[in-house]
């Protein structure tokens, strides 16, 4: 009988078959992600991701796209459609932080039992509203609280997190200056379904 290695629910070998892959042709590793988003009315809009590019070529594993309603809460002019984006913010941090932190563990033989994570993130509307120049429009700050059980030391633990802070792709790209284009063209629209 064969049986799959794992640790926290990622299989071993196929894992250091990635790592191995990528450090032998680090083209491998050039992805790209895509989002395609449709305004519906006032704040409420709707974005589908389906297809990307990675490891050297088109991925079709999709065969539906996910698919994500943005919305305002009532105090900010919508009707509670969804999440508003900064709160889809607060939810790609916390599973990249999460999903880095689990990889990171594996790879380093640490056996998790349970992560909880609570996000908070402070906005002026000010900066967002053009109502004072001297005030950004997105977060001042964001903090985030990871309750971890794992089988190894407070210090094993304090470096894991250190090291997921600096190599989730999410928080790294909140956290230094990302170079982000907008300009008109033409999109093909994104399905309201």
């Amino acid at each position: 009988m064969n049986t799959i290695d794992t640790r926290n629910g990622l299989n071993l070998q196929q894992m250091t078959d990635t790592v191995n892959a990528l450090s032998a042709d680090p083209d491998l590793a050039q992805f790209r992600f895509r989002a395609r988003n449709g305004w519906i009315n006032g704040g409420e809009n709707r974005s589908m991701i389906q297809g990307f590019y990675g490891a050297g070529k088109e991925d079709r594993s999709r065969t539906r796209p996910f698919v994500f309603t943005n919305g305002e809460p009532p105090v900010l002019l919508g009707d509670n459609e969804g999440a508003n984006p900064v709160e889809f913010l607060l939810h790609a941090l916390a599973g990249c932080v999460t999903t880095t932190t689990v990889l990171h563990a594996t790879a380093r033989g640490i056996n998790i039992e349970s992560i909880a994570t609570e996000l908070e993130g402070d906005i002026d509307l000010q900066g967002l509203l053009d109502l004072d120049p001297e005030v950004y429009a997105g977060y001042r700050n964001i903090r985030i609280r990871m309750d971890i059980k794992a089988d190894c030391s407070d210090a094993e633990l304090d470096d894991l997190l250190a090291f997921a802070r600096e190599h989730s792709p999410v928080c790294n790209t909140v956290c230094r200056p990302v170079t982000v284009m907008l300009e008109r063209g033409s999109v093909a629209q994104a399905s309201a379904a």
